[in-house]
């Protein structure tokens, strides 16, 4: 079982960055496969960025390539979502999953709110 807890969504205007964080629990966490989803008002969830139980490999959905970095350090139970260069149609909550095998689908957070003002 694992735990993912998201934080460092806000609200920022067109051209800035944020980075998000999700905590997870347990201590298989290195084990598993991350991403990160976005799903937006009236719109489905869709794919942002994954990365494999060992860091490598990272990809990312075409709408965010070199825009967005995803990161994991599994001694501290963490994987990152760097967001630069960011864009109003960005805004979405973001959610953090976790599997075994990508994109991870087994376990979800609650899902942090990115807004981007033009």
């Amino acid at each position: 079982q694992v735990q993912l807890v998201e934080s460092g969504g806000g609200l920022v205007q067109a051209g800035g960055s944020l980075r998000l964080s999700c905590a997870a629990s347990g201590r298989t966490f290195s084990s598993y496969a991350m991403g990160w989803f976005r799903q937006a008002p009236g719109k489905d969830r869709e794919f942002v960025a994954g990365i494999s139980w060992s860091g490598g490999n990272p990809y990312y959905a075409d709408s965010v390539k070199g825009r967005f970095t995803i990161s994991r350090d599994n001694a501290k139970n963490t994987v990152y979502l760097q967001m630069n260069s960011l864009k109003p149609e960005d805004t979405a909550v973001y959610y953090c999953a976790a599997g075994t095998v990508l994109p991870p689908d087994d376990y979800w957070g609650q899902g942090t709110q990115v807004t981007v003002s033009s």
